[in-house]
């Protein structure tokens, strides 16, 4: 019998979403833990200090980071692969999943202030606008990248699993495409919503925000940010609202406990 894989994982994180879809797109045994809850967190620091989802237990392999998880997955069982054959797909692929962690998570961290949204007058002025100007061209780029093509790379990749968390994300804040002037991203989307594991995905977030979601939301004292996140922040000028937010105490960093 093959062993069953454990993934620390939450509902809310695009980053542990991408990974579970990849696990069931590869349809292997795994059993999960939501190593963000207070009740796990002595359980997720031991496989990462850092506390961070996802974070994936194969037997006496542990992997840490989205990406390098997918790649170990791809590695380890190649059945069902997510990473294109052709070099060229593949090195489009990669380059899509980069832009997915790496400036979509960004936007979408912050202007959400980490999902959480921000308190009444909290929200520095002119944020939603620079999400939009730095979102737009991306969402030009798919739009292009889809002219005749059902996925973004030609068949189902780890391109469409890592832009999939985001771009659902973006469909609950005002920073959404538009389907009249991006319609092969619209279709696209609404491809995606068909596939089962990202129905599978979109039902475990819809349940979990039913759970936690308003009233019952807890916003944290303290949000964590990352580089790509402060960078962000401080590239499109709210570096003064930063700095803020770290005076007041409501910042803190991932790091060794």
């Amino acid at each position: 019998m093959a062993r069953v894989m454990t993934l620390y994982d939450n509902a809310f994180s695009p980053f542990a979403r991408k990974v579970r879809m990849v696990l069931e797109h590869k349809g292997l045994r795994f059993e999960t833990l939501d190593g963000l809850v207070p009740t796990n967190r002595a359980k997720l620091a031991a496989v990462n200090p850092r506390v961070e989802v996802p974070v994936l237990v194969d037997g006496e392999v542990g992997v840490v980071n989205s990406s390098d998880i997918v790649a170990y997955l791809e590695h380890r069982y190649p059945d069902r692969p997510v990473y294109p054959a052709d070099p060229a797909a593949r090195v489009a692929a990669l380059a899509w999943e980069r832009i997915a962690d790496t400036l979509l998570d960004p936007i979408l961290h912050d202007v959400s202030y980490s999902g959480f949204g921000f308190p009444d007058d909290m929200r520095p002025a002119g944020l939603l606008e620079a999400a939009r100007e730095d979102l737009a061209p991306v969402y030009g780029d798919i739009e292009r990248t889809l002219a005749g093509r059902e996925f973004l790379c030609g068949a189902l990749s780890i391109a469409d699993f890592a832009l999939f968390p985001h771009l659902t994300s973006v469909r609950l804040l005002d920073i959404s495409f538009d389907g009249a002037t991006h319609p092969r991203l619209h279709a696209w989307y609404k491809r995606l919503r068909q596939v089962d594991v990202c129905r599978a995905d979109l039902d475990r977030t819809q349940a979990f925000l039913r759970e936690v979601g308003p009233p019952n939301l807890q916003r944290p004292s303290r949000l964590v940010w990352r580089g790509d996140r402060i960078e962000w922040m401080l590239a499109r000028g709210f570096h003064e609202w930063f700095v803020a937010e770290i005076a007041a105490g409501r910042v803190t960093w991932p790091r060794r406990d």
